[in-house]
């Protein structure tokens, strides 16, 4: 099959500027901008961690940077999805990961639902 040059799609090549964001900056913005936006319950501890929940609270997003369960784990993002039906399931992200790539996953993961 030989597809026009026109249907392929164009090949970005971002300057290495652009990639700031593929690099931690350790900072939640992202992510609890998105769940302010999606009208999530957000709660903020004195300890500085971040817990939401979904409106349906079938999904739980944890900020958990002075958690010190989640350092032995080299976490500091926790998401938990427990579905209408079937088992609950956990995706951790450690300190390196980018919280756009965080944010990036929890709007694919809501993006069909009535979250």
């Amino acid at each position: 099959m030989n597809a026009s040059a026109t249907l392929l799609p164009a090949v970005a090549h971002p300057s290495v500027e652009g990639r700031r964001w593929l690099s931690s900056d350790h900072c939640a913005t992202p992510v609890l901008e998105l769940l302010h936006a999606l009208d999530w319950t957000v709660v903020d501890t004195p300890e500085c961690n971040v817990h939401a929940t979904s409106p349906d609270g079938r999904v739980y997003v944890g900020w958990l940077p002075e958690n010190p369960a989640a350092w032995t784990r080299d976490i500091v993002w926790r998401v938990q999805v427990q579905p209408p039906e079937g088992d609950a399931w956990v995706q951790e992200f450690g300190i390196d990961t980018p919280a756009e790539a965080v944010a990036g996953f929890v709007a694919a993961l809501v993006a069909h639902s009535p979250c």
